[in-house]
């Protein structure tokens, strides 16, 4: 079973603010504890939605739209893609994800399963 967590966007993500030395070492240890533990898939931190662009599909054309983008409660800062045997070892791992903003900050992750073939038709 694969699972996103998924990092909001705030103000400061889409400032471009990288955040400090504390918060990138807490995310390093526990991406490596995902490695060692052979569930960590891919991980990573979205830049901006100002170096980014949205494709529109609406009655049979596609039009183009540069970012940025106004709702950032609704962009993603970064995500962390891992494959578990269950949804609860998923949120065993989720809940021990470092506080993405900081630990005094306001902050919200999300985990969304991801398809796999042999749910699909």
């Amino acid at each position: 079973m694969r699972f996103m967590i998924i990092v909001k966007a705030t103000t400061d993500t889409e400032a471009g603010v990288l955040p400090g030395e504390p918060l990138f070492a807490a995310m390093a240890a526990y991406h490596q504890e995902l490695a060692r533990a052979g569930v960590l898939l891919d991980a990573n931190g979205l830049r901006p939605s100002s170096d980014g662009w949205r494709i529109g599909y609406r009655e049979g054309r596609r039009s183009v739209v540069d970012g940025p983008f106004a709702e950032t409660k609704e962009l993603i800062a970064g995500y962390t893609l891992i494959q578990v045997r269950s949804r609860e070892e998923a949120m065993e791992w989720a809940r021990r994800f470092p506080a993405p903003h900081g630990e005094m900050a306001d902050a919200e992750i999300e985990v969304r399963q991801l398809y796999e073939p042999h749910d699909l038709p």
